[in-house]
């Protein structure tokens, strides 16, 4: 095969792209996805199946989340059980990762190259359900508000975390959430949590994607499972719990774009509920003009607010090298930072004042 030259456009660009991507497994528990990065590094320095697949978007910005579409696309065909020689370093599929792991994925990506190169352009949905545990306690603090919550998410995926509250959660003594829910959340703080006594209705439920999951079809649990990096399996067994939920409570997702879809639900308020704006590890995601498009949405909602129809922003995003979720409510439209967490959510650490939990 053809070398690639090291100065061939984005070919540089890409190669960073990969090692910061390594990094950030590698920080986040992932052992075998570092190690694979590493014999993709090396693989697209050498002009080999990876190199190919992943010219296209060479110079694509760390937020498209390329690597991990990547990761995805060969998951998905390990879990598929078509992967044999890969599939024995995969931990998801009962394999133990070995030094010939990377090598064992560059084979793989090259038999596959057709189907993974469609697969890459499928945006990340990794929908994350243990981030619930992280905006839990902002939805607590809006139930102590007095209003029943109508909650709106972008980025919704598959809906799992807009079933938050049914699934369970156990600090100490404390609990929230039905006691015979298939996920369980036990002690997921670290220090203190907030007031799982709070009260909490859900007047409605919705949220929108531009290429919603359906969690309760095969395909869309496989996809879903393809997200969730091999050797975590703690996360494998959250989202399979999820999915049993999944099955016995329904959520509407409509298939939109976020910026479009929020200007539409938020420009009517709701006398008599509480308007809120969920979102989790999402707006990166988006370009640029749609990031400042969509904080333009909801200023101008917070802007309409008033204390018979607040609005209320509830968001879990990243703050460098942990997730921060953050609270703010129209009126008065003070933000407030909740929590701060992994990106995947637990452990959590509660950090509200007592000012911003009681709202």
């Amino acid at each position: 095969m053809r070398p690639v030259r090291r100065d061939q456009p984005g070919t540089a660009e890409l190669r960073q792209t990969i090692e910061t991507q390594r990094i950030g497994c590698e920080m986040a528990g992932s052992a075998l996805y570092a190690h694979v990065l590493s014999a993709v590094a090396t693989d697209v320095t050498v002009g080999g199946p990876c190199a190919r697949l992943l010219a296209p978007f060479a110079s694509a910005p760390f937020g498209d989340a390329v690597l991990l579409r990547f990761l995805a696309a060969l998951h998905l065909v390990v879990l598929d059980g078509r992967e044999p020689d890969l599939a024995s370093h995969y931990p998801s599929v009962g394999g133990l990762p070995g030094p010939a792991a990377g090598l064992a994925f560059v084979a793989a990506a090259q038999r596959h190259e057709a189907e993974v190169a469609r697969l890459l352009h499928l945006g990340v949905q990794t929908n994350e359900v243990g981030r619930s545990a992280s905006l839990l306690g902002g939805f607590l603090a809006l139930g102590r508000l007095g209003l029943p919550l109508r909650v709106l998410e972008i980025g919704a995926s598959a809906g799992l975390n807009l079933r938050f509250d049914r699934y369970r959660y156990e600090a100490g003594g404390a609990s929230f959430g039905p006691v015979d829910s298939p996920l369980r959340f036990v002690d997921p703080w670290v220090g203190r949590a907030p007031d799982l006594a709070s009260p909490l209705v859900i007047a409605s439920r919705r949220g929108c994607d531009l290429d919603p999951i359906d969690p309760t079809s095969v395909a869309g649990r496989r996809r879903l499972q393809a997200y969730i990096w091999p050797d975590q399996p703690q996360r494998r067994a959250r989202l399979d719990a999820a999915l049993a939920v999944a099955g016995k409570f329904p959520v509407v997702i409509d298939a939109a774009d976020a910026v479009v879809w929020a200007s539409e639900y938020l420009a009517d308020s709701v006398p008599g509920q509480l308007t809120v704006l969920v979102h989790s590890i999402m707006f990166q995601y988006l370009p640029p003009d749609s990031r400042r498009a969509l904080l333009m949405v909801i200023d101008r909602a917070g802007a309409c607010a008033t204390t018979d129809a607040p609005v209320a922003w509830l968001r879990m995003e990243p703050g460098g090298d942990v997730a921060e979720t953050r609270l703010t409510v129209w009126p008065p439209g003070i933000p407030h930072l909740m929590a701060t967490s992994s990106y995947h959510g637990p452990p959590v650490a509660w950090v509200a004042t007592d000012q911003a939990s009681a709202q």
